[in-house]
């Protein structure tokens, strides 16, 4: 009996030893001192991601997707360390456990190209912010408004609110379309009158309409003009400058006013027409 007990069964201790009150405080000093640290890394790491978060709250031009990233980065950081204390407590090399788990990523990398793809994809997103929460944007054949921008994909909400999910290698890898990143943008029109219509009053009547609406800038200076003879009709371009908020309303409304106001001054707007000449 004596001699089982002397047997080496665990890291150089016997049975004798794990059976010992002293060795028996000691486990319970690790795991106390285990539990604590568990404790202390889930409350920094909590904290460290509050404030990160708060950071970006407090300032209107910090991206909060970004520093919502580097938070979450911060949380399983802090995390991670907090297992490897974990683990030296009850005496395992943290050398070894780093590098199986650095085999194990290989491993999982290769299984998993396309989601890392997606992944990396996101972090280039995040860091370079091509497109952020809450802009009006086209990628490939998706546009819509951007709600959100995770790891693996963003979520756009199209025009018709119908959820668009775009994974991040084609976001990345696309031509990207931000409609909302400059505060002002030009809105354009063809307006037809006809040839025997005066051309200088129909000029003067499209531009005092356009004017009229508070949201058209005068900076640049609006342009005006006659750019083509077509078939049926003399095609006024109008180029005008809005803000960004307000461009598919004041586009649609533009066009509704001056097809009044044309109508108004008695200068009509023609419409394709077809003569037919019978012989006998």
């Amino acid at each position: 009996m004596q001699d089982f007990l002397n047997t080496e069964i665990w890291n150089g201790r016997t049975l004798g030893d794990l059976l010992t009150l002293d060795f028996i405080a000691g486990l319970l000093g690790d795991v106390l001192a285990a539990l604590a640290i568990v404790v202390v890394g889930f409350l920094l790491a909590g904290f460290f991601r509050r404030r990160i978060e708060r950071l970006a709250q407090k300032h209107d031009r910090l991206d909060p997707t970004l520093f919502g990233f580097v938070a979450n980065v911060a949380w399983y950081a802090i995390i991670a360390f907090a297992v490897l204390f974990v683990l030296n407590t009850f005496g395992v090399q943290t050398t070894s456990v780093i590098a199986v788990i650095g085999a194990a990523g290989l491993a999982i990398g290769l299984a998993l190209q396309g989601t890392l793809s997606n992944v990396a994809a996101g972090v280039m997103i995040v860091f370079f912010r091509p497109i952020k929460v809450g802009d009006f944007v086209e990628i490939g054949s998706a546009m819509g408004t951007v709600r959100s921008i995770n790891l693996n994909f963003t979520e756009l909400a199209t025009v018709g609110n119908f959820q668009v999910i775009v994974p991040n290698a084609q976001v990345w890898g696309n031509v990207i379309t931000n409609y909302s990143v400059y505060p002002t943008r030009r809105a354009e029109w063809t307006f037809g009158v006809s040839y025997s219509a005066n051309l200088k009053l129909a000029e003067q009547v499209i531009r005092d309409t356009i004017l009229s609406d508070p949201r058209s800038k005068t900076d640049p200076e609006p342009f005006i003009q006659v750019n083509n003879l077509g078939d049926f009709s003399v095609d006024f371009l109008v180029r005008v400058w809005c803000n960004s908020a307000d461009y598919f309303a004041y586009q649609a409304d533009m066009k509704r006013q001056v097809k009044e106001a044309l109508d108004a001054a008695g200068i009509e707007i023609p419409f394709p027409t077809r003569t037919v000449h019978q012989t006998q």
